[in-house]
């Protein structure tokens, strides 16, 4: 899959969804770790590709919240008197 496509789709999903996104390739990211240790890895590319996707998920993660605080520090201030 190419990476602007999984970009894409992970941008999609909501703020929960992308979370357990994370845990997972966190996950996933282990056993190929753990794997590649061992020599029971048979497709050596599984770990770049898999740093790239949580490389990805965190890049968006930070966007959304930088994103958020801006709006905040956008938003006109209510002003008490």
């Amino acid at each position: 899959m190419p990476a602007k496509q999984q970009a894409a789709e992970l941008r999609d999903l909501n703020d929960e969804d992308l979370a357990k996104e994370l845990e997972e390739t966190y996950r996933e990211m282990f056993t190929t770790r753990l794997q590649l240790s061992t020599r029971q890895l048979a497709n050596t590319s599984q770990a770049r590709k898999v740093r790239t996707k949580l490389a990805q998920i965190k890049t968006i993660q930070r966007e959304r919240e930088l994103a958020a605080l801006y709006e905040a520090a956008t938003q006109p201030q209510d002003e008490e008197e």
